[in-house]
């Protein structure tokens, strides 16, 4: 084996490690989630462990200031998470793609009102169309997710049409046009498969980014009412006592930042594995 065989092997090798990593860190998030909707050590609501108290008679993280199991709200947390990621990829990815598909085939003014709409979107602060959102619907996580799916699709939509024009160019494009192929069948078939590796990776960055976002909302209180226990609330009720009963923080601050970067390295890793351009880039 030559020297730049060697070299493009230890590379490839890296790359499958990073995407190894990623999978096990959020996996582990995602798999304390499933577990919580079959199971909990205690009931979401039972108040009875007494406050503040450290890991022992069965709770493993000990309680908050209301006397409520934290390992419970903890595992309650991860499910609104990925939930709230799930919720606002699916609604960026469906209102992103169809705006961008859109914008990529559009000409003069419609192109030029369709990116000044998506540019105007992307500069629009999340937090404040969350509260805009919220003061028509009420603070739920439904709310959330449509607020920051609404905020990322602008971000969805410019990728797209980007991606989606420089598809359009391509040659095998003419080809199946001249052939007769009409242009829905064109886009199914020829330009959204040759976009989705691209697609794919913002997505899971969107996913992260997602999470993040929710915590932030549910930390100004403007994601999951009580008694869910989201880990932005958590990290809000916990401040005041982080001295005192410091698990209370960092548990849900652990578990966002593993989740989070997580999501990252599988989006880092899918990159080399799924883009031959950053294939060929990086060998």
């Amino acid at each position: 084996m030559t020297g730049t065989d060697q070299l493009t092997a230890a590379k490839r090798r890296r790359r499958s490690v990073t995407l190894i990593t990623g999978c096990v860190l959020a996996g582990l998030v995602v798999l304390l989630a499933l577990v919580s909707f079959v199971w909990l050590p205690f009931d979401a609501e039972d108040t009875s462990g007494g406050r503040l108290s450290g890991p022992g008679g069965g709770h493993i993280l000990g309680t908050d200031k209301l006397g409520r199991d934290l390992f419970t709200q903890v595992m309650t947390g991860s499910r609104i998470a990925v939930e709230a990621g799930l919720g606002s990829v699916t609604v960026a990815a469906v209102i992103g793609i169809a705006l961008g598909v859109l914008a990529a085939f559009a000409q003069g003014w419609i192109d030029d009102t369709l990116s000044a709409f998506l540019d105007i979107l992307i500069a629009f602060p999340t937090l404040l169309l969350a509260m805009l959102i919220v003061a028509a619907r009420s603070a739920t996580l439904g709310s959330a997710v449509l607020a920051i799916g609404l905020a990322q699709s602008a971000v969805v939509a410019r990728l797209v049409r980007i991606l989606v024009k420089r598809v359009l160019a391509q040659d095998y494009i003419t080809a199946a046009r001249i052939s007769g192929t009409s242009w829905p069948r064109t886009v199914l078939s020829h330009v959204l498969p040759n976009i989705w590796p691209t697609l794919v990776v913002n997505l899971a960055l969107q996913f992260g980014l997602a999470v993040l976002a929710e915590a932030g909302l549910s930390y100004l209180g403007l994601g999951a009412p009580p008694p869910n226990a989201s880990w932005g609330r958590m990290l809000q009720e916990a401040q005041a006592t982080f001295t005192t009963a410091p698990a209370g923080a960092l548990a849900p601050g652990i578990l966002l930042v593993v989740l989070v970067i997580g999501v990252n390295l599988v989006a880092d890793g899918l990159r080399d594995t799924l883009d031959p351009a950053t294939r060929r880039r990086r060998a």
